[in-house]
């Protein structure tokens, strides 16, 4: 399926993995929001369960391995044309996560990686959604531990 003007929502997973109380971030390389900063994550495979997806998306975009914890809620992007036609739209599953290793570099579909403090993130653009979606992980890691 083409990810321009698709004939359906695209589902993709995406994990807030955290570190010591930083949080890992990667700039998008590609529209939409490119430049901004956003939780690593991509398109769900057939056959692969959302958690395993936003696993298997955070190390390939980063080096990092992570622990899934919980699902912390959906975001969906969606971008219209001049015409009002639908040019992209994916729904985000997005997912708490511990760090297990790696340090965090960019790869093939992520620009600058960073682990992120709250005063980092206050400067930073940030793709639409991400601020609850931090707020959600850490509350959910803070329960789980």
């Amino acid at each position: 399926m083409s990810r321009l003007y698709p004939e359906r929502p695209i589902l993709a997973a995406s994990a807030a993995v955290f570190r010591d109380g930083r949080v890992l971030l990667a700039t998008r390389i590609a529209p939409p929001r490119e430049g901004a900063f956003s939780l690593p994550g991509g398109v769900v495979e057939v056959g692969e369960s959302l958690a395993d997806a936003a696993r298997r998306e955070v190390l390939e975009e980063t080096g990092v391995v992570a622990d899934i914890v919980g699902f912390i809620g959906h975001n969906e992007v969606i971008e219209r044309d001049d015409a009002g036609r639908i040019v992209r739209h994916f729904v985000v599953a997005a997912f708490a996560a511990q760090w297990v290793s790696g340090e965090g570099q960019p790869g093939p579909e992520a620009g600058r990686v960073v682990w992120a403090d709250a005063a980092m993130i206050a400067d930073f653009e940030l793709t639409p959604g991400l601020r609850p979606m931090l707020d959600s992980a850490r509350t959910l890691l803070a329960a789980h531990s």
